[in-house]
């Protein structure tokens, strides 16, 4: 299946003092990746909060056995067409998706709008604040829309 929403941010390495897993926690990168020493390569910090976002943005619900209701969905919106309507329906999606499932953030804005050069394309924006340090900080999306 071709990934229909891909981060336009190169992945950011951890900005803060300490020990960013200790703070944040640490989890399997995604997309899933070997690292330098042969194992699971793991995310920690900024990587693994972004990785997260992702996560949960691109895991429709029912798509995980024991937790039924994990996801955001956004893949549902591939056919969709890309309106005023839709761009709402998907700031919602993102906003209860995000607030139920990732609690190391708030959540203080979304939004969704038709690129400029890509008539198929949204461009999401998901602007937040960490909880632990109230830093803020954003992460920007394209979803395929062929509606």
């Amino acid at each position: 299946m071709v990934a229909v929403v891909q981060d336009l941010l190169p992945e950011r390495e951890a900005r803060m003092t300490g020990d960013g897993a200790a703070l944040f926690g640490r989890g399997t990168s995604f997309p899933v990746r070997i690292g330098t020493d042969g194992r699971v390569a793991w995310s920690t910090g900024d990587a693994n909060i972004r990785e997260s976002i992702r996560t949960i943005l691109l895991t429709d619900p029912g798509e995980r056995i024991m937790l039924p209701d994990f996801g955001g969905g956004l893949r549902t919106f591939l056919f969709e067409p890309n309106t005023p309507a839709t761009h709402a329906l998907m700031e919602d999606r993102i906003m209860r998706a995000l607030r139920r499932w990732e609690p190391r953030i708030t959540v203080t804005g979304v939004s969704v709008l038709e690129d400029a050069d890509e008539p198929e394309q949204a461009n999401v924006t998901i602007a937040y604040e960490l909880v632990a340090t109230a830093r803020t900080d954003q992460l920007d999306l394209a979803v395929r829309l062929t509606g």
